[in-house]
């Protein structure tokens, strides 16, 4: 199975919506690319992927994650990586916000949406987040 998501959004629940779909796909030996893009880079930002925001009034899912047990973004970033996710960080993106690669977690390809389509174009599921 070939799994295709673009992650355009870039709070707390968008990046658990993003990393649960990607490591479930990829456990079960599924091929797949993440293509982040605007404030989706959020999601594998070194630093901003530590603290991403809560939807307002949502606060209180907060006790709930910790409750379950769900991993961190942090701890899920490295469980995708492990289990060979590819993760493009938009190239456009990157140059009108002024970032550069190594602001973003390891194993990140840098790339513009070419590459990403030649990717997606036969994906079984294709998924915007």
């Amino acid at each position: 199975m070939k799994v295709a998501i673009i992650a355009a959004n870039g709070g707390l629940f968008d990046a658990y919506k993003v990393f649960n779909i990607a490591t479930a796909a990829a456990a079960t030996d599924g091929e797949v690319a993440i293509f982040f893009t605007f404030e989706g880079l959020n999601l594998i930002h070194k630093e901003a992927y530590k603290q991403l925001p809560m939807p307002a009034g949502k606060e209180h899912f907060q006790e709930g994650f910790q409750k379950a047990n769900v991993p961190s973004i942090e701890e899920l970033v490295k469980m995708a990586q492990e289990l060979g996710v590819k993760m493009i960080a938009c190239q456009m993106t990157m140059d009108v916000m002024g970032l550069e690669k190594d602001q973003f977690v390891d194993g990140v390809d840098v790339a513009g949406a070419a590459t990403f389509l030649s990717f997606a174009k036969d994906a079984d599921i294709t998924l915007t987040f």
